[in-house]
């Protein structure tokens, strides 16, 4: 009898919770941003072709599409990091393509290489349809 007493209580509780959460919260915009790390943001945002082309060679040779769009930031390719030099960009993704060639070995260079192929397919496509580069 007792449990079901507070079975009663809290179900009111949650109730009157629900409506005063839905009541003050209504017309507000949360906006969600990606933290990415230095490597994750020199990805550069090429041509949506390039960026197919890069991940048709990252998934066949790891590392190869990440050392072609390396080349692109050199062509004027934007990134996530518009504070460093062209240098810096360009030598990040060197190294983001040294680790994808040196960790095929054990697959997880290889894998690592296939999502960092589709992060540059996504991040064309972003490109190509004007969203904003910072989300």
């Amino acid at each position: 009898m007792e449990s079901s007493h507070k079975d009663a209580e809290t179900a009111a509780a949650v109730a009157a919770a629900d409506t005063r959460g839905a009541s003050s919260s209504s017309g507000v915009v949360v906006q969600v941003r990606e933290k990415k790390g230095p490597l994750r943001a020199a990805i550069p945002y090429m041509p949506f072709p390039v960026a197919v082309i890069c991940l048709f060679l990252n998934t066949f040779v790891p590392g190869l599409g990440t050392f072609v769009s390396a080349f692109t930031v050199l062509c004027g390719a934007r990134t996530d990091l518009p504070d460093r030099h062209v240098c810096c960009v360009f030598w990040l993704n060197i190294a983001a393509a040294l680790i994808q060639i040196l960790t095929a070995i054990v697959m997880v260079g290889w894998i690592m290489s296939i999502f960092w192929g589709m992060d540059m397919v996504i991040l064309a496509s972003y490109k190509e349809q004007g969203i904003p580069q910072q989300l």
